[in-house]
């Protein structure tokens, strides 16, 4: 059908708009801070999360986990904050791995995966927290941002249906 150097050179470019995409709903996301309706500091929706969910589903798990990388590491640079990055790949990672098993468990639908992935991120983020700051006083924290996870990772997760539902995969794939 196409040779080996068009399809890769069609999955780099697949990679590149959803990772550029990803990094425009984070960046989009950070100017209308949750922190307003809600006082948990860093709180957010997790927008970018859809393009990963998107990735899982029609992609692959390993072109899903570059545009989640990339995403992590240029929204450190736009944002120009580098000491995110640990927290952001911390999170983000934690984040991956458990949507990506969830996923495959087909009694699971993806508003539970959502859920769980919204959990293990900010679970990842304090993790990672704690090992920057040397503090296991942090955990503390983690109750509030499970709580918040449950409703954070329900919107994601009704999102991420319609997305996946509507959007066809990039390569026509049912």
């Amino acid at each position: 059908m196409y040779p080996a150097s068009a399809l890769s050179t069609r999955r780099l470019t697949r990679c590149a708009v959803l990772t550029a995409l990803a990094l425009a709903l984070s960046v989009t996301e950070g100017l209308f801070p949750l922190t307003v309706l809600v006082p948990l500091p860093g709180l957010r929706l997790g927008l970018a999360n859809l393009v990963t969910i998107y990735a899982l589903c029609t992609i692959s798990g390993r072109e899903a986990l570059l545009i989640l990388v990339a995403r992590c590491l240029l929204g450190a640079l736009v944002g120009g904050n580098l000491s995110a990055l640990a927290f952001s790949l911390g999170g983000g990672l934690l984040a991956f791995g458990v949507m990506w098993l969830l996923v495959r468990c087909r009694r699971l639908s993806l508003f539970g995966v959502c859920i769980a992935g919204a959990a293990a991120h900010n679970t990842g983020q304090v993790l990672a927290a704690m090992a920057v700051l040397a503090s296991p006083a942090l955990l503390v924290y983690l109750a509030p941002l499970l709580l918040a996870s449950l409703v954070t990772g329900a919107v994601t997760g009704a999102a991420s249906i319609l997305l996946v539902r509507r959007v066809p995969p990039p390569d026509g794939k049912p």
